[in-house]
């Protein structure tokens, strides 16, 4: 499908793919992230923790916004995956300034998701979805096919529904509910739909004599790590077992249909994950890294996503977790020196050529808040269901080192550089991911038992 000849929608959306389709994106991209490089007005940003928490809630959340982005120079691009990976959580009533915001919050959550199912039920399910003008939106993969886009969809989708579930619970929040189960009900097909297809899209991959099933057995999918070129990573097919397993308990696909799908359990196809790329006793990001040490055989994309692929109530599965998480904190190249934020990687994989030129280490040997985030929030799940205290001094030293570095640098940052620096090349700018503000909350009130800001 070109330029010419597009998916409408119910709702007059234009849904564009091909390769003309591809090329206009390319340009929108390009023009966009380079003026952002070398437009972006910076401006005094207060250093309380509070103030700045405000100031990115009012703009991520704004009333005129059409879609959740995280912040330029990512504004101009729609990230599906992002709903699971960044902002999961967002309407968490302790992040929740005031009923206003309460009600902003939901409104773009829900247009946002009813834009996205929308975008499924004109078969475009590609990594990223751009605004062509009007109602016109053009999906494109970069860098390749997607393992984690419809898990952001489910992921947002969920938020919705499951908004009322939590005290205390903002009228707006009773109202989003509502209209989440509605989506649901009026999309439920056209997602089961593409559970189907992710389903039959995957491949068998023999090791040792044993058969398991991969996404990207032959070629790479791309992940909230899109930039590493690996093909046979754990992160990619751990967001695939992730997304059928909310689709499960959504309601989209039934369990029984899901398991013919796959000529196994759903619990015996996790297993298969789990021994395949935990068979040296820890999580090797690539099976193409094998005859690499430990410490450059493993990425902290490991630890996936909020409500994602890790069940630690499991011992064998807290054993590999543990055991990941332990070469991370023990490698020093694994760190920001004298800190706790720690890297994506110890080394930069590869890459496409265009990170290496424009880019370096931007999903290699660069701290991303984020990531950081949720591997406390693992080790707090370790924690709890160990019925230890093993990492519980570790995520919050993650967190305070976030929450420092937020008040040095005057915002919620994308990434940071090797040196804890705000990340910046000749090409590219980091972002100020405003939307991803709310997560850290989240789960720094889990981590201290206390909320670090106090709306009353």
């Amino acid at each position: 499908m070109d330029m010419k000849s597009p998916t409408p929608s119910r709702l007059e959306y234009r849904f564009y793919q091909g390769p003309i389709a591809t090329c206009v994106a390319n340009g929108i991209q390009a023009a966009n992230f380079l003026g952002d490089r070398f437009l972006r007005k910076t401006h005094q940003s207060s250093s309380e923790i509070d103030e700045l928490y405000r100031e990115s809630v009012t703009r991520a959340f704004a009333a005129d916004e059409f879609f959740l982005v995280t912040g330029a120079p990512h504004a101009t691009a729609y990230y599906p995956r992002d709903f699971a990976w960044f902002y999961p959580d967002v309407l968490d009533p302790d992040t929740i300034m005031d009923s206003a915001d309460a009600i902003r919050r939901v409104r773009l959550l829900e247009r946002s998701v009813r834009l996205l199912l929308e975008a499924v039920r004109a078969d475009v399910v590609t990594t990223t979805i751009i605004p062509a003008g009007g109602l016109r939106y053009i999906g494109v993969n970069y860098f390749s096919p997607p393992s984690d886009t419809l898990l952001g969809i489910l992921a947002g989708l969920e938020q919705i529904i499951d908004a009322d579930h939590r005290a205390p619970a903002y009228l707006g929040l009773s109202q989003g509910a509502h209209a989440g189960r509605l989506l649901l009900v009026e999309y439920r097909e056209d997602l089961k739909k593409a559970i189907v297809r992710l389903a039959r899209s995957l491949e068998p991959f023999d090791d040792d004599g044993a058969s398991y099933l991969l996404c990207d057995a032959t070629a790479p999918r791309s992940a909230a790590t899109d930039t590493r070129a690996e093909r046979r990573r754990f992160v990619t097919n751990a967001c695939v077992y992730a997304t059928f397993w909310r689709a499960i308990g959504l309601g989209v696909i039934d369990r029984g249909e899901l398991e013919q799908l796959l000529g196994r359990g759903l619990s015996q196809y996790k297993s298969e994950l789990l021994r395949l790329f935990g068979k040296h006793g820890y999580i090797r990001h690539s099976l193409d890294c094998d005859g690499e040490p430990p410490a450059s055989s493993i990425a902290l994309d490991f630890v996936n996503v909020h409500r994602g692929f890790w069940d630690l109530r499991d011992a064998s599965e807290r054993a590999l977790f543990a055991a990941t998480a332990n070469l991370i904190i023990a490698e020093p190249r694994f760190r920001v020196p004298n800190s706790f934020h720690f890297l994506v990687s110890a080394d930069n994989p590869r890459r496409k050529m265009i990170h290496k030129i424009a880019s370096p280490s931007y999903q290699g040997r660069s701290a991303w808040p984020t990531f950081n985030v949720e591997f406390a929030d693992r080790m707090l799940d370790y924690d709890e269901f160990s019925g230890t205290a093993t990492y519980r001094s570790c995520a919050r030293e993650i967190l305070s080192d976030i929450r420092t570095a937020t008040e040095l640098h005057g915002g919620y940052q994308e990434l940071l550089s090797e040196k804890g620096l705000k990340y910046c090349t000749w090409a590219y700018r980091g972002a100020v991911a405003h939307s991803w503000f709310p997560r850290f909350l989240t789960v720094w009130k889990r981590a201290f038992g206390t909320p670090l800001l106090d709306w009353d």
